[in-house]
C-alpha cells in the first residue's frame, strides 16, 4: 500500500541557505531510492524559512528504509543546529 506523506520544516532565520543546500541533497538522494515514486521539495512563498515535503512511497517498508539510508541520517544530524521547531509529518490517504 502507497504511503503519501507531507512534512513542513521551519529553519531558523538567517539559515536558508545552508539548509537548502541540505535539503537539495537530501531530495537528490531520496528520488535515487527504489521505493520512492515523488518526493519534491517546495519553499513557502511567504516564509523563506519554511519548507514543505511532498512524498510518495511504495510501501511502508521503503518508507522505513528510507529513514535508514545514510543520507537521511546525514541530514538529521545535519540540521541539528538550524531546524527551528519540530517537524511535522502528515501521512494522508488519498481522496481523490
Amino acid at each position: 500500500m502507497k504511503i503519501y506523506l507531507t512534512a513542513l520544516l521551519k529553519f531558523k532565520p538567517g539559515t536558508t541557505a545552508q539548509a537548502k543546500g541540505y535539503l537539495e541533497a537530501l531530495v537528490k538522494a531520496s528520488n535515487q531510492e527504489e521505493a520512492c515514486e515523488q518526493y519534491e521539495l517546495y519553499q513557502s512563498a511567504d516564509d523563506d524559512t519554511q519548507f514543505i515535503f511532498h512524498e510518495t512511497w511504495a510501501s511502508a517498508d521503503g518508507l522505513q528504509q528510507h529513514e535508514q539510508q545514510p543520507h537521511f541520517k546525514l541530514f538529521v544530524q545535519q540540521i541539528g543546529d538550524i531546524v527551528d521547531g519540530p517537524l511535522s509529518i502528515f501521512k494522508t490517504d488519498r481522496v481523490a
